[in-house]
Parts: C-alpha cells; structure tokens; sequence
C-alpha cells in the first residue's frame, strides 16, 4: 500500500490512462496500491460531466489537479465560487 497522503499529479494521469482504458476501480486500486475508496473519491474530483468512450462519467487528471489545488489553497468554499 502507498504512505503518501496526496495523488501526485503523475498518479492522477496513470489513473486517467487507466481509466480510459476501461480498467475497472479495483483494478486501478490493486495497480497504483490505493484503497479503492481513494480511487472512486479521486474519479468524483475529476468528473468531466460527460460519459467517457466506455460508458463511464468522464475523468480528468486536470480537473482533478485543478479542484485539491483549490481546497488546498481556499479551502472547499473556494470551489463552490
């Protein structure tokens, strides 16, 4: 199992491509040594808002990058702007 306590952006672009792929979350879990509750959290973050070519909400490393950049700065109230 992984110690750090934060999805570096590299992880958030392995999860991406694995996603992408059609990788399921216990896979990607297993993968990256990520508690699968860590990976479906990390999928809400980066959810594009639209349906991926597997038929799955999409995912972004970006949107994802984008949204723990700005709790961590401002706090969740930051995202709700």
């Amino acid at each position: 199992m992984v110690t750090n306590k934060w999805l570096a952006y590299d992880d958030r672009k392995a999860i991406e491509k694995m996603y992408a792929e059609g990788k399921t979350v216990d896979e990607i879990a297993r993968i990256t040594g990520r508690n699968r509750a860590t990976i479906y959290k990390e999928l809400r973050k980066g959810d594009t808002g639209e349906m991926d070519q597997n038929g799955r909400p999409g995912y972004s490393a970006k949107i994802a990058q984008e949204y723990t950049y700005k709790v961590r700065r401002g706090g969740l109230a930051a995202v709700e702007k």
